[in-house]
C-alpha cells in the first residue's frame, strides 16, 4: 500500500488550508485515490497559525490523523516552530524561502521556493503564494498528476481567478 502524509502549514491568510483541500480533492476526484483532509487554525482571522493535514493513499485510509508527515510544506517561520519536529526522519521539507530564510539544518531533504516573491513580483497577486507552493509540492513529490491538480484548482477557485492561480502553480513547479 502506498500512502503519503502531508502537513501544509502557514499563518492565516496564506491559503494553507485551501491548498490542502485542493490536494485532497485532486486525489479523490481526479486521481483515483483515497484521501483524508483535516485542518486546524487559531481564532485570529489573519496572522494566527493555520495548518491542514492530507493523507493520500491507494487504499482506504483507516486512521485519519497525520502524526509524522512524509512532507511538510512550511509557509511561515511559525510553521517550522510548530511542525518541523513532526516530520519523518527521511521526510521532505518545502519552505517559502522568503519567509523562512534558514530552514532547520537537521532535515536532509529541503526544497526552497521563493513563493512570496513569485506571487508578489511576477504575478502581482500575493494571495497566490499557496498555489506556488502547491506547484512545488507537485514537482517534488509527483504524488498526483499535474492534470488532476489543475482540474482541482479550477474547481476550487472562482473562474475569473483560475488562470492566475494556474500560472502560480506552474511557476511553483518551475522554481524547484
Amino acid at each position: 500500500m502506498t500512502q503519503t502524509e502531508f502537513s501544509i502549514a502557514g499563518v492565516g491568510g496564506q491559503g494553507s488550508i485551501l491548498a490542502g483541500v485542493i490536494l485532497g480533492t485532486a486525489a479523490v476526484t481526479y486521481g483515483g485515490k483515497y484521501a483524508v483532509q483535516t485542518q486546524a487554525y487559531s481564532s485570529q482571522q489573519r496572522g494566527g497559525f493555520a495548518v491542514t493535514w492530507v493523507i493520500i493513499s491507494d487504499q482506504p485510509v483507516m486512521f485519519p490523523r497525520v502524526t509524522h508527515p512524509d512532507v511538510l510544506v512550511a509557509q511561515a517561520q511559525d510553521s517550522i516552530n510548530r511542525f518541523a519536529h513532526t516530520l519523518k526522519a527521511d521526510g521532505i521539507l518545502i519552505v517559502d524561502s522568503d519567509m523562512i530564510p534558514t530552514p532547520p539544518e537537521d532535515i536532509e531533504q529541503v526544497f526552497k521556493v521563493p513563493a512570496t516573491s513569485i506571487a508578489r513580483n511576477r504575478l502581482k497577486a500575493p494571495v497566490t503564494m499557496n498555489m506556488v507552493m502547491l506547484g512545488a509540492l507537485y514537482k517534488v513529490t509527483g504524488v498526483l498528476s499535474r492534470e488532476a491538480l489543475e482540474k482541482a484548482i479550477r474547481d476550487a477557485i472562482p473562474q475569473d481567478k483560475a488562470q492566475l492561480n494556474l500560472d502560480a502553480f506552474h511557476l511553483g513547479f518551475e522554481s524547484v
